[in-house]
C-alpha cells in the first residue's frame, strides 16, 4: 500500500483463528466485526451527527461489518450522555460508558478499548475528523501485513488533509513529533491522529498496562505495542480539522511532553512487563 509505514517489534504470540475467544484476533475469515470506541467531553452537538453518519456508513456496507459502538462519557457537564443514550434502540448496538468525572482522553480511551466486545476495536475522535470510511484502508493494511495495530496518520500524503490546522499547531506536532522520536525511539511520523485500530487481543494487552490519562495516551500505547512485539502500521487517511479542539496549546503541550519522560520512567520501572 503506498505510504505505508510498517513496525514489527518482537513477533507477538499467534492469534486463535476463527471468531475471537478471550480478546484474540482472528485471521481465518473477513475482517468485519469491529467495535468503534467515541471518547466524548461536551460533545453533545456533534454526536447526532456522529453517531448518524457511523450507522449510515455500517448499513451501506452490506452486511460487510458488525458494529457496536461505545460512547465513552468523560464528566461531560451538558447533555452528552443522554444524547448517546438517545442512540441505543437504534439498529446498531450502543453502549454509553460514564467515567467517574472528567479524567482525561486516555482514560476515557482505555475505558473503551477494555469494554469493547467485538473483534478489532477502532477509536475514534467525536468529530469524526477522519471519516468512519478511512477504516477500510486500516482493515486492509492489518490484512494485508499480517498485523494487529493499525494508525491513521495525516503526516505520511498531506495531500490527503482537507482542512489543515492553524500553522502554528501543525509546527508544534512536527517539534512534538520529533521529541516523541528521539525519547521513545518509535519511528512514527503522527501518533497523535485519533484514529487507531487494535486487534481486540492487542487491546486488551496494551490499554491494561497504559497509564497515562491525558493525551499522550497514544505515544505511551504504541510504545507498549512495540514492547509487547505487536506488529504495527501506519496508513496514510483523509483528515480534516474541526473547530472545537479541547486541546490547550500551552498546557496540555507542556502535559504531553512530560508524557513522554513519564513513558521512559514507566518504562525503566519495568510498569510495560
Amino acid at each position: 500500500m503506498p505510504g505505508l509505514r510498517s513496525l514489527s517489534a518482537v513477533k507477538a504470540p499467534a492469534a486463535q483463528a476463527g471468531r475471537a475467544g478471550a480478546g484474540g484476533a482472528r485471521y481465518n475469515r473477513a475482517l468485519t466485526a469491529v467495535s468503534i470506541v467515541i471518547p466524548a467531553y461536551n460533545e453533545e452537538s456533534r454526536l447526532p451527527a456522529t453517531l448518524t453518519r457511523i450507522m449510515e456508513w455500517v448499513e451501506s456496507c452490506g452486511g460487510r461489518y458488525e458494529a457496536e459502538i461505545l460512547v465513552v462519557d468523560d464528566g461531560s457537564t451538558d447533555r452528552t450522555r443522554e444524547v448517546a443514550e438517545s442512540f441505543t434502540s437504534r439498529k446498531i448496538p450502543v453502549r454509553v460508558l460514564a467515567n467517574p468525572g472528567n479524567r482525561g482522553k486516555g482514560y476515557s480511551v482505555r475505558h473503551g478499548m477494555l469494554e469493547a466486545a467485538l473483534d478489532w476495536v477502532l477509536f475514534t475522535d467525536a468529530d469524526l475528523s477522519a471519516p468512519i470510511e478511512e477504516i477500510e484502508k486500516l482493515v486492509a493494511a492489518v490484512r494485508e501485513h499480517g498485523a494487529e495495530i493499525a494508525l491513521g496518520s495525516r503526516a505520511l500524503d498531506r495531500s490527503l488533509i482537507g482542512v489543515h490546522q492553524s500553522a502554528f499547531r501543525e509546527w508544534a506536532g512536527r517539534v512534538f513529533n520529533l521529541l516523541m522520536r528521539i525519547l521513545t525511539g518509535l519511528p512514527f511520523s503522527d501518533t497523535q491522529c485519533g484514529f487507531k485500530l487494535f486487534s481486540r487481543r492487542a487491546a486488551r494487552e496494551v490499554f491494561r498496562r497504559q497509564r497515562i490519562d491525558g493525551f499522550g495516551f497514544d505515544v505511551e500505547a504504541l510504545f507498549i505495542a512495540r514492547r509487547l512485539g505487536f506488529k504495527t502500521v501506519e496508513v496514510p487517511v483523509r483528515w480534516n480539522h474541526v473547530e472545537g479542539t479541547k486541546v490547550s496549546m500551552i498546557r496540555d503541550s507542556l502535559n504531553m511532553f512530560l508524557d513522554l519522560v513519564r513513558i521512559r520512567w514507566y518504562d525503566i520501572r519495568g510498569a510495560y512487563r
